[in-house]
């Protein structure tokens, strides 16, 4: 698997990780699949105290079990969760569940109602008491960007954790030419869409299908080997099945030189200016 360096965390991260939403009704697939993933390489884990309920961080905890000095785990923060006081409960409770000491990366899921500045101040005191070592944010635009930056300063915010694949591509318009220019990393979530996926008879099924066969991949890796194509950029795509998942990790070995890009960004145009999407 190929690593990355991490924003301004200073670590080096597999390109290709795993995502976890949604992944508690089937507590046994998940796990295997998620431990299937590591053995691959696949080691950036991603989970958060909504998903599930927090169902979710045990059975990730289950999978990681041995592993984890082997990992870069990341959970969230609900905003209604993001106060001052209620970040460090929200954290302390996701690491009983995750059955760890520490999280490598812990993010405000989304902007919420409780003011920045407390979640930032919650977020330094973790990091100092090691109980993270980096925190970042999701689901963040632009002009939040440019708030918790003028909050925190320079150098702090790890990553903006965002929807992202090939028929949603709105973050190219601003949010990635901001993150580049702050060192902060770019990290897809559903990089395959939600069950959409380009259809094979579709005019994009069939551009992907023909860079599949001219790079000896399948059509899903060539997708994400477009969306990690700069270095700025990771892609945490979730699967419950072993098949699926040996074939996500093997989409970083697809170098899409220029002239498959330009497919690509001709076959799913970048559309209009317009504000971050988000699941």
């Amino acid at each position: 698997m190929e690593l990355r360096n991490f924003g301004p965390t200073g670590r080096r991260v597999a390109v290709i990780g795993q995502g976890t939403w949604q992944m508690e009704s089937q507590p046994r697939a998940a796990a295997a699949a998620l431990r299937r993933g590591i053995e691959l390489g696949m080691t950036h884990i991603d989970t958060a105290e909504m998903y599930g309920s927090g169902r979710v961080e045990e059975i990730v905890a289950k999978a990681i079990s041995g592993r984890r000095d082997a990992l870069y785990l990341v959970s969230k923060v609900l905003p209604q969760n993001a106060s001052r006081t209620g970040t460090v409960a929200a954290c302390e409770a996701s690491l009983r569940r995750l059955g760890t000491d520490r999280l490598d990366l812990y993010l405000l899921h989304w902007p919420g109602r409780h003011p920045l500045e407390g979640t930032i101040e919650a977020f330094e005191r973790l990091r100092r008491d090691g109980k993270i070592r980096a925190w970042g944010v999701s689901n963040f635009d632009v002009n939040e960007l440019e708030r918790a930056l003028r909050i925190a300063g320079p150098g702090k915010i790890a990553c903006n954790q965002v929807l992202y694949h090939l028929e949603e591509r709105a973050i190219e318009h601003r949010i990635v030419p901001w993150c580049e220019a702050h060192g902060v990393a770019v990290v897809a979530y559903s990089p395959l869409g939600q069950g959409d996926f380009p259809a094979p008879r579709s005019a994009g099924g069939r551009v992907l299908a023909a860079l599949a066969e001219s790079y000896t991949a399948t059509p899903r890796q060539i997708a994400l080997a477009f969306l990690i194509r700069r270095p700025s950029h990771f892609a945490i795509p979730k699967s419950r099945h072993l098949a699926h998942v040996a074939e996500n990790a093997g989409a970083f070995r697809a170098k899409l030189d220029a002239a498959a890009i330009a497919k690509i960004e001709e076959a799913f145009p970048l559309g209009r200016k317009r504000s971050l999407p988000m699941l």
